[in-house]
């Protein structure tokens, strides 16, 4: 998916300014018993909360993270706190996501891609989950560790139902007669069986993977099951193994079967046509395309037309398109001008009569511009010299995938200083997600308190929009292209996502459970996993299209899941 470069640090540093000037903002409560009125600090400083504990007489207050961030007693305080952490943990992930894409760059795919990318991308929840129940006492860890499986569960259920709906519906497009999508054509509106999206065979094959990663789960919950006195112990060790060997399985199978690197090598293809042809453009057209505001240049976008036209019927054909390719020389790539033509004729044919009249012509450049810009900014600003910067990204990019290296031996440009970055972006999102996570579990944990919310519920909605909303936003953009190509790959990657929560993630979990000898009690919360993977696991592990009525499927699967959780733990008392 396409990667936005991170924000500055200095997001983070200001909401730890606020956080700790905060602590001088104070709430008067008053106290119904004996009618008395006191003041309470919103967030305290280490000596106010001890204070405030030598007031109690020991037995009130609230305990600093780490012995000098700040906590509250409050529930706007805890609120803050649970949003500023949880946008702290946001930023960790992105620059783990920004450092993994650079990192991928410098080394290739295969080992990179299959191996670091997927646990990368799951460091955030299985940092959290591990802080959970990490600290304190074994009671306190008791408490704290359903932070941890409310993550887990939230994080593997909104990727399934709300991101896989939102993707259904913003990259749907028109259905043919035998059911399959029509690439970049609109023109049924909401139409439940009208509309909808196609993948391929090999997402289906994603998804199989995601259903078979739930068995480490089924294994945890056999004592459960039936009803046995003893095993406990046993079951969660057997259930570590699993998990940590599917994992391993899991990223072998990427390593030696990149398909989905196949599918980046295919968009950094057309990626790289785009490129060229703009930058060409862009030299060798009268006029730019470009206004000096940034706004695209429409006429002179006309002209290009015109000038590849050459028998001025109105129409792009092949042979004119590759002629005009042919005439651009691609000197720093090893281009098929066929294949080019092919996927230029797929991305801007969208009357699918196999040539490009001027209009589609027209909108397609603007949409290539829009991406070109968006690629290399990180807040889409117009530069005078992105075009150059998008043509020379996207021409590393084609050859690091297809295992090229440049004439100089150089794959990148300053691959040393793209090292360092890449280095520095992960050790910083790192660093930030193992010194943010336990303050955020704590805030999770002390809102709960204050609210009288179980703090499952909090987490499985609040913490997952933490870790995985970048990754979701870069979904949605991607499945907006309307093709059936970035779908597959949009929904593969979901899919993947899913199955490193249920092997990697779960294997942090139940590492923590058995090694500090904490029940395994998450039956409800299990069984919400289970049966959102597998109705998902199959319905899409067997077919390929799926209507726009299919989204509602996956939104309805949300709330029944917290309602069922609700039900049988407060309920029938399965917690």
């Amino acid at each position: 998916m396409p990667t936005r470069a991170p924000t500055p640090l200095l997001l983070f540093l200001f909401l730890l300014a606020v956080a700790g000037a905060a602590h001088g903002r104070v709430i008067s409560d008053v106290v119904d018993g004996g009618g008395l009125a006191g003041a309470s600090t919103v967030l305290r400083l280490p000596s106010e909360a001890s204070a405030a504990v030598g007031a109690d007489g020991g037995g009130g207050g609230c305990e600093m993270t780490y012995g000098f961030l700040p906590c509250t007693d409050t529930v706007a305080g805890n609120l803050f706190l649970v949003l500023a952490y949880g946008f702290l943990m946001f930023k960790a992930a992105t620059y783990l996501s920004a450092g993994s894409e650079l990192l991928l760059e410098i080394l290739g795919p295969g080992i990179v891609g299959g191996l670091f990318l997927p646990i990368l991308g799951a460091l955030p929840d299985a940092m959290l989950i591990l802080v959970s129940g990490l600290s304190g006492s074994k009671e306190v860890a008791q408490s704290q560790v359903l932070i941890g499986m409310g993550l887990l569960a939230g994080s593997t259920v909104m990727l399934l139902t709300l991101l896989w709906g939102s993707c259904v519906v913003v990259g749907k497009c028109d259905l043919s007669e035998n059911s399959t999508a029509t690439d970049s054509r609109d023109t049924k509106g909401f139409s439940l069986f009208g509309s909808g999206v196609s993948t391929d065979a090999q997402t289906s094959y994603a998804a199989r993977i995601m259903a078979i990663s739930v068995i480490p789960f089924i294994i945890v919950q056999i004592p459960k099951l039936f009803k046995l006195h003893s095993g406990h112990r046993l079951s969660v060790l057997l259930g570590l193994i699993v998990a940590a060997l599917l994992v391993l399985a899991y990223c072998l199978y990427q390593v030696f079967q990149p398909w989905i690197q196949r599918r980046r090598l295919e968009y950094a293809r057309l990626k790289h046509v785009m490129s060229g042809l703009l930058k060409h453009a862009q030299k060798h057209v009268f006029g730019r395309l470009i206004d000096e505001d940034g706004t695209p240049n429409v006429p002179v976008i006309e002209k290009l037309f015109q000038k590849i036209d050459l028998d001025n019927d109105g129409k792009l054909e092949h042979g004119e398109l590759q002629a005009f390719i042919i005439g651009v020389k691609f000197e720093d790539v090893d281009l098929d001008s066929s294949l080019a033509v092919d996927q230029i004729i797929a991305d801007f044919d969208t009357s699918q009569n196999d040539v490009i009249e001027k209009g589609e012509f027209v909108n397609g450049i603007l949409r290539w511009l829009e991406e070109a810009k968006r690629s290399v900014s990180d807040s889409g600003a117009y530069s005078k010299k992105f075009l150059q910067d998008f043509h020379t990204r996207t021409r590393d990019e084609h050859n690091l995938l297809l295992g090229k290296d440049d004439e100089d031996g150089e794959a990148i440009e300053n691959p040393t200083w793209t090292s360092i970055k890449a280095i520095s972006l992960l050790l910083l999102g790192t660093a930030m997600a193992a010194a943010f996570a336990d303050p955020l579990v704590d805030a999770v944990h002390n809102f709960s308190n204050a609210t009288s919310i179980p703090s499952f519920f909090i987490s499985f909605i609040a913490m997952p929009l933490a870790t995985n909303s970048s990754e979701a936003v870069s979904a949605i953009i991607f499945a907006s292209r309307k093709k059936q190509r970035t779908l597959s790959l949009t929904f593969s990657e979901v899919y993947g996502a899913v199955t490193m929560n249920n092997t990697l993630c779960l294997a942090v979990f139940l590492a923590l459970v058995y090694v500090r000898g904490l029940t395994w009690d998450f039956s409800s919360e299990v069984l919400i996993i289970f049966l959102v993977c597998t109705i998902m696991g199959l319905f899409t592990s067997f077919r390929t299209s799926f209507p726009l009525w299919t989204c509602f499927v996956a939104y309805l699967l949300y709330p029944l899941s917290l309602i069922m959780v609700y039900v049988l733990d407060f309920k029938f008392g399965w917690s």
